[in-house]
């Protein structure tokens, strides 16, 4: 029995446990699942020490701690040094943001999508391709030792995102997010805890923990990751590495500076800490910064995907690799994908090596401009974070209202947004933000529809 008595004592969470029930830590981790999807324990609630609530049970510490790591494993619980254990803010938030099929009578501006302006061009690279007399090889197996000049295309994109490699780092991956499954898959083992930002890609979120890879959050200065407190994370919380998305950083719309970038790589330097560095949107810039890879070549997998800069369809990305990790991610892309596409890899190279790319990007820089100065022009009594070239910006709300309440009122009225709680991580509290897409709209006509609702709802709570 319990040495002391609990009747009047103040505790967050009070469960009950069938102790026939075997094992009985699955069972307390079923309850303590259940109450947080029920709503019995919010986010944010601090749970009990777990020494105090083996006491309260009558249970062996070990089978506590057992049952809090598998919900921390299901990105349900939050640990912190010396802070406790919190039901995480984004337990109960969706990460998974592109839907089944197309919203029906909502205005789209939550997906963070390119206009439509590249199909046509590669529409006609596809078809001169298809009237050569051997495009058979496009439709059969793609083999890396065929692929050199695909690779050397490879390294004219990379530079011009603001990282310069050779070819021997180069593996080719079906998009970036099948990129960051791999290096998670190959660099992390179940169990283990990387940092990220405390809102952070919901893509890298759902990876993570279909691997059972922890995620932790690293504190932010101006919405940048602070590198104090990644020296700090490096100490005492444990990780193995670090996510980053210093260019239009998903979702607040930040870029990292330059003399953060090289403290960040100073640091994982010192720990030998790897980064995967995201490099999805490093093509908006018009002059991109160097990228963190470039302080820290042999730390950072440096990945450059293609559907945000050209076009959504084109699920191809270009990892370039330290030598030190080179061979476990190439053997876990080959697991996950045996090859990528070769119609797909040599569409993108020809497309790269005619410097077609750069009059594409061009245009989706121009249009992307021109949408931006409407979203400025709505709200310009509000605070709406990002630049010009941008294709998404993180509003910040007026009055109380959350961004998960702003975003059920929004789709109420037929627009499509995204709440900061499908975004942040663990114990992080989530900002009174929502994120909207400038070029997911499929006309500006549409664009100015969307961003009148939007207005009108926060004159609602302003």
């Amino acid at each position: 029995m319990p040495i002391n008595s609990f009747e009047n004592y103040p505790m967050s969470w009070k469960p009950s446990v069938d102790k026939t029930e075997k094992p009985i830590y699955q069972a307390l981790a079923r309850q303590l699942e259940k109450d947080i999807l029920n709503g019995v324990l919010l986010p944010g609630t601090k749970l009990p020490p777990q020494r105090e609530l083996a006491d309260y049970l009558d249970l062996n510490l070990s089978t506590i701690s057992k049952a809090f790591k598998v919900c921390e494993l299901k990105g349900l619980l939050s640990a912190s040094v010396g802070s406790g254990t919190f039901v995480s803010y984004d337990a109960l938030s969706n990460a998974y943001l592109l839907e089944d099929t197309k919203p029906q009578h909502l205005i789209e501006m939550g997906a963070t999508l390119p206009d439509n302006a590249s199909y046509e061009p590669l529409l006609i690279q596809l078809k001169s391709m298809l009237q050569e007399t051997d495009y058979e090889k496009w439709f059969g197996y793609g083999r890396t030792g065929e692929s050199l000049w695909q690779k050397d295309a490879a390294i004219k994109l990379l530079r011009r995102g603001g990282f310069e490699t050779t070819v021997e780092h180069i593996l080719f991956a079906n998009g970036a997010q099948n990129a960051i499954a791999a290096t998670l898959a190959s660099l992390c083992k179940p169990g283990d805890r990387i940092g990220v930002d405390q809102h952070t890609y919901p893509g890298l979120k759902t990876v993570a923990a279909m691997l059972n890879v922890q995620i932790v959050p690293i504190k932010s200065e101006n919405y940048e990751m602070s590198p104090t407190s990644f020296d700090y994370a490096c100490k005492n919380e444990n990780i193995k590495g670090i996510y980053l998305m210093p260019d239009y950083h998903n979702p607040t719309a930040s870029l990292m500076s330059v003399e953060n970038r090289k403290k960040i790589a100073s640091i994982a330097k010192k720990y030998n800490q790897f980064i995967i560095e995201d490099g999805s949107y490093h093509l908006l810039n018009k002059n991109p910064l160097p990228a963190v890879a470039s302080f820290a070549p042999e730390q950072v997998v440096y990945i450059a995907g293609l559907s945000k800069a050209l076009a959504p369809g084109l699920r191809l990305a270009y990892v370039a690799v330290p030598s030190q990790y080179k061979e476990p991610i190439s053997k876990a892309l080959y697991n996950l994908n045996i090859t990528v596409s070769p119609l797909l890899a040599e569409l993108t190279a020809r497309t790269i090596v005619s410097n077609q790319f750069e009059l594409l990007i061009e245009g989706h820089r121009k249009q992307t401009i021109q949408r931006n100065q409407i979203v400025d022009r709505y709200l310009s009594d509000y605070k709406c974070l990002g630049v010009e070239t941008g294709i998404f910006r993180w509003l910040l709300l007026p009055g109380k209202i959350t961004g998960a309440e702003f975003e059920a009122l929004a789709e109420q009225e037929g627009v499509q947004v995204y709440a900061a709680e499908r975004f942040v991580v663990g114990n992080s509290c989530p900002e009174r933000a929502v994120r909207i897409s400038v070029c997911a709209p499929n006309t500006t006509q549409e664009l100015e529809q969307g961003l009148i609702i939007l207005k009108r709802l926060l004159k609602g709570h302003t």
